[in-house]
């Protein structure tokens, strides 16, 4: 153990504590404050407890455990909660109760002491190294939003993020279109593992967890792709896409987010957990209408509006509709003019984003004066991009 340790041991009744205390660490920075028998009252003695690992020793199966661990975890959220069941821990259907509940791992009693002792350490590391991330500034999170699809989310999201990460920023991407997400296919990356896979993935969510489940681009951008599947959606709650977030948050510089279109519960978290709103539209009747509700429902819900961007796509199309007519209907200017340029639909075809690809064409330099924007805004005020003002949601809170 990396530093002092006291654990409370519940033991089940019929698991005394000599069955346990072999298999636990004996070095002196380990100790443990209380053996307990009996769950039921290892419930009421865990409040008063000052231990900063919980072990729960138990039979599959057993609901006393099951909610032990759901009040250890309502207690003290912060404290490694590690189940040590007795016979092979071959039981799934238990397993997923236990980590549903909130546990960080399961291990099985007939397992060597050096496992369980692995175990444990991983648990206390992973708790750990999640309250010190929590400590530091998080990063900025860029929502990329778009009331109306086809406008150019996906394609704003891929370049912003690649030139983050190519200008030296530890840049995470997440495809957050759990229906129909096409980050992969822009940036050529093959899902391998998805949102879906992580969270459908047992034990405790961490760092390190959410990192295995990213995919590595080229330009040093880390990568969460979404489902493969539309009907995989329903797996990714809103609770689970916060938790990602706030994780992201804190390990990486700078997170950016692709959304679908619309304000579906996921965009509304996005928006929650945000420094920063990329409103992208097209010069269009259709696009700008919605990007002007877009704009309003940002709006109701407190939004500040310093720290939105809007990206007209397309702007130099000729529609009759000019920019002084788009600052009227939107009430505000576009922030970014990307023009149009067939080099675009190739890099998406190709999976290069444009910035790669042709970097001196205009659509490129537009792509790159944004993300120049949100790194030099990071790098003058990261405490102010630490803390998301604080903004009604529309979704009803429970």
């Amino acid at each position: 153990m990396s530093s002092h340790v006291n654990a409370f041991v519940a033991l089940e009744d019929g698991i005394g504590a000599e069955s346990v205390a072999p298999l636990l660490p004996t070095e002196d920075d380990f100790q443990v404050l209380d053996y307990v028998e009996g769950l039921d009252p290892s419930l009421h003695a865990l409040q008063a407890s000052s231990a900063e690992l919980v072990i729960v020793a138990c039979s599959p199966g057993s609901r006393e455990a099951v909610t032990l661990i759901e009040q250890a975890v309502g207690q003290r959220p912060d404290r490694p909660v590690v189940v040590l069941q007795m016979g092979a821990a071959q039981s799934n259907g238990f397993m997923h109760e236990v980590f549903a509940a909130g546990a960080d791992d399961i291990v099985s009693l007939s397992e060597s002491p050096e496992r369980v002792r692995h175990t444990l350490q991983k648990a206390i590391a992973r708790r750990r190294g999640a309250a010190l991330a929590k400590g530091g500034a998080p990063a900025r999170l860029i929502c990329v939003l778009g009331p109306k699809g086809g406008t150019g989310k996906t394609v704003t999201t891929c370049n912003v993020g690649v030139a983050l990460a190519a200008a030296g920023q530890a840049a995470a991407i997440v495809d957050l279109d759990l229906h129909f997400g096409d980050v992969g296919l822009g940036l050529r990356l093959s899902p391998e593992q998805t949102i879906f896979d992580l969270a459908r993935s047992a034990g405790a969510l961490d760092a390190e967890k959410v990192d295995g489940f990213m995919m590595s681009h080229t330009s040093g951008a880390r990568v969460l792709l979404a489902p493969t599947r539309p009907d995989h959606a329903g797996a990714v709650s809103t609770s689970f896409v916060a938790d990602v977030l706030a994780i992201l948050r804190a390990t990486s510089d700078v997170v950016v987010v692709d959304t679908p279109a619309g304000f579906p519960p996921e965009v509304i978290t996005t928006i929650d957990s945000s420094t920063d709103v990329c409103m992208v539209g097209m010069l269009d009747a259709f696009s700008l209408k919605d990007t002007k509700l877009g704009l309003e429902t940002l709006d109701l819900m407190g939004y500040d509006p310093a720290a939105i961007r809007v990206v007209l796509n397309r702007a130099d199309s000729h529609v009759g509709i000019g920019l002084n007519d788009v600052k009227s209907i939107l009430g505000r200017a576009p922030d970014i003019l990307v023009p149009s340029d067939r080099d675009i639909p190739r890099s998406v075809t190709e999976g290069v984003p444009i910035i790669t690809s042709s970097p001196r064409s205009d659509a490129a330099k537009a792509y790159l004066g944004l993300a120049k924007h949100y790194a030099s805004e990071a790098a003058a005020a990261p405490a102010a991009a630490a803390t998301p003002p604080r903004r009604r949601s529309l979704l009803r809170r429970t």
